[in-house]
């Protein structure tokens, strides 16, 4: 049942990261899906470990989550990095690892959706002042 759920938020977050990558912002529309993948990964039990397994080489394959994520991610930071909106040389499997990561950190918050958010902002706001 708990993969049945797995494949099922998958398949909507792969969704709508092709109903993102026709806008005009393409930092925006990444941040958007990286911001809902954080929350479906910080909220499902379990994710965020199938995730790090799935991501070891030798469990790879087309059907798991982390290439499905990958897949349907691919293109959101191709078109940033494109715009010079992402940083060179970061990669979908980076961001998904960060999540990853930010959502095995915050497993055991009392919202863990929201801390999960709240780290995801800071990773991509950086932790510097802005300068205007």
């Amino acid at each position: 049942m708990l993969e049945a759920v797995f494949r099922e938020r998958i398949e909507t977050l792969c969704a709508h990261a092709f109903d993102l990558a026709g806008g005009t912002d393409s930092r925006a529309a990444l941040l958007e899906w990286l911001s809902a993948v954080t929350a479906d990964v910080a909220t499902i039990r379990g994710l965020a470990i199938a995730l790090t397994r799935e991501a070891s080489p030798d469990s790879a394959h087309e059907h798991c989550c982390t290439a499905q994520l990958a897949e349907a991610g691919d293109p959101l930071v191709r078109r940033a990095a494109h715009d010079g909106a992402l940083t060179p040389g970061v990669t979908i499997a980076d961001l998904l690892t960060l999540i990853t990561g930010i959502a095995l950190a915050t497993e055991h918050h009392p919202d863990p959706a929201a801390e999960a958010g709240r780290l995801l902002g800071l990773a991509t706001a950086g932790v510097g002042p802005h300068r205007g």
